[in-house]
């Protein structure tokens, strides 16, 4: 399948979870005629994986002005190395007045494979179409330590497994499948749809198709979606 086919292409799409989220953004956006990439939290600096950032407290009038696509909006430029996010409520405010699709980094975690969201993520509009947990089947296998995953000690809370344990394909269902983990504040209105990430061979989409059925006897989430985006490749849907 397509990867327009498998994702949302229209509205507001959020990203949230681990090994991928700005891999996912990129890939959607450049699939489309045009599309917006932006953020609620931190992101990296990204220019390179679109046709131009412009820093603006008015991405509604960058977006009307822009000729080249895919864009990146973003408020303000932190340091060296990466651009602060909109508050939530302006992105809601954004929706209002484009027909642009927005694909949103609604989280952090530190460039690991799997996570559980703090206190005070995921930072989500509430006018969101659609959010994407993701996880990386490589998590699979490796122990529940800060080196693999953001925040252990949640997923720990989550899963039921304590710090250290090796993670199973039942860890990381459980946790994109909470409502205190993967589909934490996704909005009343909008779609989950779950993506396992880095399913590289034969021995991940295995692993991954466990995952997928393990999240269908938890949650009540359409479709799960199995995929290498760093080579914006579906390799299944379930």
């Amino acid at each position: 399948m397509d990867l327009t086919e498998a994702l949302p292409t229209e509205g507001v799409t959020c990203v949230v979870g681990a090994g991928g989220k700005k891999t996912t953004l990129y890939a959607l956006a450049n699939a489309l005629d045009r599309a917006v990439v932006t953020a609620t939290v931190r992101i990296p600096i990204f220019d390179p994986h679109v046709a131009r950032v412009v820093v603006t407290g008015d991405p509604a009038g960058a977006i009307e002005r822009n000729a080249e696509w895919p864009l990146g909006v973003v408020p303000e430029r932190e340091g060296d190395d990466r651009y602060r996010g909109y508050d939530p409520e302006v992105l809601d405010g954004l929706a209002e007045r484009t027909d642009v699709p927005l694909f949103v980094k609604a989280d952090g975690a530190r460039m690991r494979e799997f996570k559980a969201p703090g206190d005070r993520e995921p930072q989500v509009p509430e006018r969101a179409d659609a959010v994407l947990p993701i996880a990386s089947v490589h998590a699979v296998g490796k122990h529940l330590t800060e080196g693999v995953v953001h925040r252990p000690e949640r997923v720990a809370a989550i899963a039921g497994i304590d710090l250290g344990e090796e993670i199973t394909t039942d860890t990381v269902a459980a946790v994109l499948a909470s409502p205190e983990g993967g589909l934490k504040d996704v909005p009343a209105d909008a779609t989950a749809i779950p993506l396992l990430n880095k399913v590289d061979d034969r021995e991940d989409e295995a692993v991954a198709r466990e995952i997928a059925r393990s999240i269908h006897e938890r949650a009540d989430v359409e479709r799960v979606v199995l995929a290498r985006m760093a080579e914006s490749e579906v390799v299944d849907v379930i």
